[in-house]
């Protein structure tokens, strides 16, 4: 099976309760509620409930499913806050308020306007990953470059912010994350040459309060005094400019930042990862191309930058950083307990990093890499294999991994309990050229002929197990299908994750052992959360619902369900209603 695309120029507890931690990066997880993105603010996606354990998740039932009525394909999860869980859709996105007391009852909908355009431009699919919960309101951000917050008992609009035209082909796809009083926001569209950004929006007002770009001047990214690298590489004055040699390509830089937003409590830091930089082609941009596929730890209430650290320097391979960077304090070396930052990257190495300063600490390969023979711990550059470089006018073979990256935007999930990761991983390579790329505002910025192939071993998806301190896997779960879904990981001892083939899978936090699974009508690219229910049980909701990557990689796009509408499930025996939507949905299971 191969995958081949060519793109000329473009695109293809009440502080637990309220998802905030408890003073500590240790104190992490989420309880009856799912009122962040991750769980909590740090992203780590751990449910403290115990009501679901290896002797019993084998028992689980479908308690009730919702169609959403959209397509595209479903990269985000649910909130909920009391008996009410909201979903956003894919465009247009649309928020829906779900009463978890009556069966996923629709209590209402808000329905901005949306902009057409966005439709046309976005990279890639329609999708949205999320929104968040804070203070009484519900935010989140529509393809077509809005940030809404609307008032989560009545979906009245309290205000709505607009961040850029999509005509010059910006969108945004990512999900928020409140801070202090500050609503963060990042920018997508890199392949359409859009100069990366990250804002700060007030809470209360949805006025702009900050806003730095992710190439360019000092003063753009917002780096001043404050600004300190732990590594040679990343220090120097203007580096978003001088590492762009003999080009303004900084401007249409890429560095986009659609991916998860985490915050450390205990550091007062915000940190988030930029996406490969600007055009394909790497020999249209000479030099490292900062701050493309980085990490940036920022102060959220003013967006100055403490450091930075650039993870794939003149990115070639479309190896974004834009994943979770995770926060988490655990023994290191001589040190009973060390503040670290997790996360693993396209490019094939998970990172350990010291969340203070950057330093990497630990850097290894958690799928099969090519490009690259490791990661030196002294300069923080990679070792790089000649022989595996991009070049326009040659094909570059069996790079790995390819540009769906050893790991996409699907999130990974972290137990307290077992000290481990575990990451939504994809075994696939390519076959790459550069093709020069002209800039036109507004259309596809991009420059490469790529063909995609399975990675060896007959498998292209796993779910791996991870040891962030010592740098290896614990076990790992091998799918046939790229893993394009989050994983959640439970107090109970349970880890949960969807597959691009329609399974909804349970494992065994400690060994991996398969403890459940249900078939359900179409592919996962969602993440799945955990609550309490109604009548005070835990339960596990998941989307289902894939667009034109995702289904391309699996399956296809969702049937025609035929569910009725009040969403009680497939009609039984019988063909589909023809009348019924194509459409994504989510489903809720119990014990019963």
């Amino acid at each position: 099976m191969a995958w081949r695309a060519r793109w000329a120029g473009g695109v293809c507890a009440a502080a637990l309760w309220l998802g905030l931690g408890c003073g500590g990066a240790a104190a992490q997880g989420t309880g009856a509620t799912w009122p962040n993105p991750g769980g909590d603010v740090q992203g780590t996606r751990y449910s403290t409930l115990t009501d679901i354990t290896p002797a019993n998740v084998s028992t689980l039932v479908q308690d009730y499913a919702v169609q959403t009525g959209s397509t595209g394909s479903h990269e985000g999860q649910p909130l909920v806050i009391g008996t009410t869980l909201y979903l956003v859709t894919p465009f247009p996105n649309r928020l829906v308020a779900l009463d978890l007391a009556n069966s996923g009852a629709v209590k209402w909908t808000y329905t901005p306007p949306s902009n057409e355009y966005a439709r046309g431009v976005a990279c890639c699919d329609v999708v949205n990953r999320g929104a968040v919960y804070s203070g009484g309101n519900i935010f989140f951000a529509t393809l077509d470059n809005t940030v809404a917050a609307v008032n989560a008992t009545t979906g009245a609009e309290v205000w709505r912010t607009s961040m850029g035209d999509p005509g010059t082909g910006l969108t945004m796809t990512g999900a928020p994350l409140v801070v202090n009083k500050r609503v963060i926001v990042g920018s997508a569209g890199g392949e359409l040459g859009i100069r990366g950004w990250i804002a700060g929006l007030d809470i209360a007002t949805g006025k702009q309060m900050w806003k730095a770009y992710n190439t360019g001047p000092d003063a753009d990214v917002k780096i001043g005094p404050n600004y300190k690298s732990y590594y040679a590489k990343d220090k120097g004055t203007n580096l978003g400019t001088a590492t762009w040699p003999g080009t303004t390509l900084w401007q249409q830089g890429g560095a986009t930042v659609w991916g998860w937003l985490t915050y450390d409590p205990v550091l007062k830091l915000l940190y988030h990862g930029t996406a490969n930089p600007g055009v394909w082609n790497p020999d249209m941009r000479p030099g490292d191309n900062k701050w493309g596929a980085s990490v940036f730890a920022r102060n959220p209430d003013t967006g100055a930058v403490n450091w930075a650290y650039q993870i794939t320097p003149h990115d070639s391979w479309d190896f974004d950083a834009m994943s979770e960077f995770v926060p988490v304090d655990l023994p290191f070396g001589k040190n009973a307990s060390r503040k670290l930052l997790v996360h693993f990257d396209k490019n094939g190495f998970a990172y350990t990093m010291d969340r203070a300063t950057g330093q990497v600490l630990v850097a290894a390969a958690f799928e099969p890499v090519t490009w690259a023979t490791g990661i030196n711990l002294t300069t923080g550059l990679p070792t790089l294999d000649p022989s595996h470089a991009v070049h326009q006018g040659v094909t570059t073979g069996n790079v790995c991994p390819s540009p769906f990256g050893a790991k996409n935007y699907s999130p990974s999930a972290y137990s307290p309990l077992t000290k481990l990761f575990y990451v939504p991983a994809i075994n696939m390579c390519d076959n790459i050229q550069a093709l020069q790329a002209m800039f036109v505002q507004g259309t596809p910025f991009m420059g490469a002929d790529v063909t995609m192939l399975p990675g060896a071993g007959g498998f292209m998806g796993e779910l791996v197990a991870w040891n962030p301190v010592t740098g290896a896997r614990a076990w790992s779960v091998q799918e046939p299908l790229p893993l394009y879904a989050g994983a959640l990981a439970t107090a109970g001892g349970v880890v949960f994750y969807g597959t691009l083939d329609n399974w909804f899978k349970a494992v065994d936090a400690k060994s991996g052992a398969l403890l459940f699974q249900t078939k359900l009508e179409c592919g996962i690219a969602g993440n799945p959360i955990s609550f309490t229910g109604a009548d005070g049980k835990q339960r596990i909701a998941v989307y289902t619902g894939v667009g034109w990557i995702a289904g391309g990689l699996g399956t296809g796009t969702c049937p025609r369900s035929g569910w009725d509408d009040n969403h009680a499930g497939p009609p039984p025996g019988g063909p589909p209603d023809p009348n019924a939507p194509t459409s994504g949905a989510v489903h809720m299971f119990k014990l019963p």
